[in-house]
């Protein structure tokens, strides 16, 4: 049974950390794309594409009896959850990446936990007892990740590497700019915006999967109207045939890595995860992410890492851990007041039965 236990919990961390390099080469991936000169509309087309074609068939089968009829306003709030957390948050990362390097993008995204938890209790969702110690933790850790990501934003800082970034035509005219800064700070509120929407998607979802608790099929819905609406913007500023043609088989695996490894994949594995070991576990590795992708960044790319992005990451990541150390508090808190609350009317119910007893006892 031990060795049982033993073999459950290495799974699951193997599992977890496959989770993070899947994610972690999808940075790169990315990355790689827009280096290639593949559109930043035509790229989320077509990973919504492949990562529906995956999902649907899924959803269909799996959960027939659990799908509620859909209503009007159901389909409104699948629309407005597909432009917050398909249309904002991936039109979001890719400009945010097309100024910032794959490593950063990945650190500042730490900050979700934190961005989660602030929009949470600003929509009373989620308790802020400042009277407990985790309640503290939260908050501190709150503003110490959004500390970290203004620090990024805001202060570059020296270079640590003794290399220059590679110098080709792609790259060049990625990085051509009068002002390096300010391409640097939009990259960085680009990634917050992409941080907030993915929160706010997180958070809107529940009030919805209450009325409709289909999971695959309300991710369907919800990435069909997103592949919807960034048709709609493509319409507009994509309409050259030539900018929709996959021109390698770089550029194609790229596209599919972003479908099957970074939406279909990696949502199963984190799901598993999740049911496994949990939220805070899972989120608790998301730091290792940012790790993997400054080691394959620095190999692949060249990236540089400079010494603001340092500071600011490690004040992302402490903040993440108050978080986290917060919520796993409070859950075992409110588990062992449950606990009591229920031996309370144990007790209550057995004194209750036991003056029924003498009662019964006393009548003529």
């Amino acid at each position: 049974m031990e060795r049982e236990t033993t073999f459950s919990k290495l799974k699951l961390l193997i599992a977890v950390l496959f989770l993070q390099l899947c994610l972690a080469g999808f940075h790169i991936v990315s990355r790689t794309a827009l280096d290639m000169g593949v559109s930043n509309i035509v790229f989320p087309v077509y990973r919504n594409i492949i990562a529906l074609a995956l999902i649907s068939p899924f959803a269909y089968f799996l959960e027939k009896k659990d799908r509620p009829p859909l209503t009007f306003t159901l389909l409104v709030q699948f629309f407005l959850l597909a432009f917050i957390g398909i249309t904002a948050n991936q039109g979001f990362y890719l400009l945010g990446l097309y100024y910032l390097s794959p490593t950063y993008a990945s650190a500042i995204q730490n900050t979700v936990p934190s961005i989660t938890f602030a929009l949470a209790a600003a929509l009373r969702l989620e308790e802020v007892d400042i009277s407990k110690v985790y309640g503290v933790a939260k908050v501190i850790g709150t503003i110490v990740s959004m500390g970290g990501a203004t620090t990024i934003t805001l202060y570059k800082g020296l270079p640590l590497l003794n290399y220059q970034l590679p110098h080709n035509k792609i790259l060049g005219s990625i990085f051509a700019s009068s002002n390096p800064t300010l391409n640097w700070t939009l990259g960085c509120i680009f990634i917050i915006g992409n941080c907030v929407a993915w929160s706010a998607w997180m958070v809107l979802q529940v009030p919805v999967l209450k009325r409709y608790p289909a999971k695959l099929s309300s991710l369907s819905l919800t990435m069909l109207f997103g592949l919807l609406q960034f048709l709609i913007i493509a319409s507009f500023l994509e309409n050259d045939v030539e900018r929709w043609k996959v021109r390698s088989g770089v550029e194609l695996f790229t596209i599919l890595y972003a479908g099957l490894v970074a939406s279909g994949l990696s949502l199963s594995l984190q799901i598993w995860c999740i049911e496994k070991g949990g939220a805070l576990f899972t989120a608790t590795f998301q730091p290792v992410q940012t790790v993997m992708v400054a080691i394959m960044a620095a190999l692949i790319l060249g990236d540089q890492l400079y010494s603001g992005g340092i500071i600011g990451s490690a004040l992302i990541v402490i903040g993440l851990y108050f978080v986290i150390w917060g919520k796993r508090e409070e859950k075992k808190d409110k588990s062992h007041q449950e606990t009591k609350e229920d031996l309370r009317r144990h007790l209550l119910s057995q004194e209750t039965s036991s003056k029924e007893n003498l009662n019964d006892q006393n009548i003529p």
